[in-house]
């Protein structure tokens, strides 16, 4: 299976700093604000903010089903990247790239391209990467209206 195909990613320029977008995804607490899934509600345990090796837990809801999940930051350069996985080995990363002093192009991903065989034939079978296309491109609009709220 080609790695290219397990990495579902969508962008959007928004107008604020990459501070102030990366303090609202390096904060588990924000993530049930800014997610376009639905699926996030909130956090049960972890750091107000977020860094390389950082657990958190998060209350979940999928297909109709409450759960709980931990997750670990796996990846983590300040204004810039942040990535974490989940017990599987996929993981949600976020991507900054300062356009200019007041203006940030964020890519969201859902990476999956550790799984190798049925597990990632599974994840496709389920149709999760457009589903999570789906979910990174509504989350993506409301960081996007956060952000800009947090800095005016």
């Amino acid at each position: 299976m080609n790695t290219d195909d397990q990495i579902v990613s969508e962008s959007i320029t928004i107008d604020a700093p990459a501070r102030v977008v990366f303090d609202i995804v390096a904060d588990p607490r924000q993530h049930s604000r800014i997610d376009g899934s639905g699926s996030v509600k909130g956090v049960t345990i972890g750091p107000e903010r977020l860094s390389r090796g950082a657990q958190f837990g998060a209350k979940m809801k999928m297909f109709g089903m409450p759960y709980r999940i931990k997750n670990t930051v796996v990846e983590f350069d300040a204004d810039k990247r942040i990535a974490w996985r989940h017990f599987g080995g996929h993981r949600w990363r976020y991507e900054l790239e300062a356009l200019s002093d007041s203006q940030t192009r964020v890519t969201e991903s859902f990476d999956f391209s550790r799984y190798k065989g049925v597990a990632a034939g599974g994840i496709k079978a389920a149709n999760f990467p457009a589903r999570n296309r789906q979910g990174i491109k509504d989350t993506l609009v409301k960081l996007k209206d956060a952000a800009e709220s947090d800095a005016s």
